[in-house]
């Protein structure tokens, strides 16, 4: 389902990674339905407060550590250009949702890249 969110819908996200032929487009695709995921995933459920988004947050953060392996297995792996992508789209979403306070590192704080 699109979302509702105008900057959500308009967004093109990881594309800093796409770009970049260091990535490939079908491992970085997963990481754009994660994402995507963690956009519905906060108009459903509506967080009120940072820590209510940090949950959600956390959890996608901990899919993209999953990721890690098709990374690897497509010659690839989640680096620094990759980090910084990824975190600073979970910066946008957070924004987005009227969450501008929300600290980047906390939103991605269990990652392990």
């Amino acid at each position: 389902m699109p979302s509702t969110n105008e900057l959500i819908a308009g967004r093109a996200f990881l594309h800093g990674m796409y770009q970049d032929g260091y990535f490939p487009d079908h491992v970085v695709d997963k990481g754009k339905a994660i994402l995507l995921r963690l956009c519905a995933r906060i108009e459903a459920e509506r967080p009120t407060d940072l820590a209510a988004l940090y949950v959600l947050t956390h959890a996608a953060t901990e899919e993209f550590n999953d990721l890690e392996g098709d990374f690897d297995a497509a010659g690839s792996e989640i680096e620094t250009v990759a980090r910084e992508v990824i975190a600073e789209d979970f910066w946008f979403v957070a924004s987005a949702y009227g969450f501008t306070d929300a600290d980047v590192e906390e939103l991605i704080a269990p990652r392990e890249w």
